[in-house]
């Protein structure tokens, strides 16, 4: 089984912008996209216009609706949360450690959680996991698929600099996905964290997840003083689940 490192140079990841993802699925379709046309094994679409449509992504948006007694009682409105969710790089990544090929592994240069696709063999250990639901068997290749942070495209010096960044980053048209280095203090996605209150998903998982979420604002009201953030890293004592988990601070919000 692959040994994580204990520490790595960088700490790659995401911070997810809830107050500003409108659930367009443009993130979802260009990960999609560059990530059939390029990276690995071609994600696989099984009977994608027939009645029981099947396919691998490596990134999904759920939507939520929170009813207006969560948002504050009488008078308020109901909000709708947008949710990106896909793999989260963690630092004590229990997909790496439950493989027993060393498929899957956490690169020591930049906290990268990645799979030797050709020393995969379709297990699924790591699908069973991973609390988040992260990890996806392609059902054509028979290897397990994860987000990849576009690994071939943010160290790919053939391309524009303003292009070397993940394909759903730079193809968000609200401006609701960041990227950076999280082990600089200094980066743009460690300063939202610190200015907006960004938490990490299922703390108590023990996983330690580099992406990192804003929380929402009201919509039907602003406060200058605080912005009104809305306290969404509320979370459940006894999670059984992402979702579950998810319904549960949603519903404190």
């Amino acid at each position: 089984m692959t040994q994580l490192p204990q520490s790595t140079a960088k700490k790659l990841g995401l911070v997810i912008d809830l107050d500003t993802c409108v659930g367009c699925h443009a993130c979802v379709t260009s990960c999609k996209g560059w990530n059939t046309e390029n990276y690995g094994v071609p994600l696989s679409d099984d009977d994608a216009y027939g009645a029981n449509p099947i396919g691998t992504f490596l990134n999904r948006v759920h939507s939520f609706e929170v009813q207006p007694e969560a948002t504050g009682g009488c008078g308020s409105s109901a909000q709708t949360v947008h949710f990106p969710k896909s793999c989260l790089h963690c630092d004590d990544a229990p997909c790496v450690t439950v493989c027993p090929t060393g498929a899957s592994y956490k690169r020591q240069e930049d906290g990268i959680v990645l799979v030797d696709e050709d020393a995969c063999m379709g297990c699924g250990l790591c699908a069973w996991a991973c609390p988040y639901g992260a990890r996806e068997l392609d059902s054509d290749s028979g290897v397990m698929k994860k987000c990849t942070l576009c690994v071939d495209r943010i160290y790919n010096e053939n391309l524009p600099e303003e292009d070397r960044q993940p394909a759903c980053v730079r193809t968000c048209p609200a401006g609701a996905r960041h990227f950076g280095d999280f082990a600089d203090p200094e980066s743009n996605v460690s300063k939202l964290v610190e200015e907006r209150g960004g938490f990490e998903l299922m703390p108590e998982q023990g996983t330690k997840p580099v992406n990192r979420y804003l929380p929402p604002r009201k919509k039907d009201s602003w406060d200058s003083a605080n912005n009104n953030v809305l306290p969404l890293n509320a979370i459940s004592q006894e999670p059984k689940g992402f979702l579950k988990w998810l319904d549960s601070a949603l519903g404190k919000v």
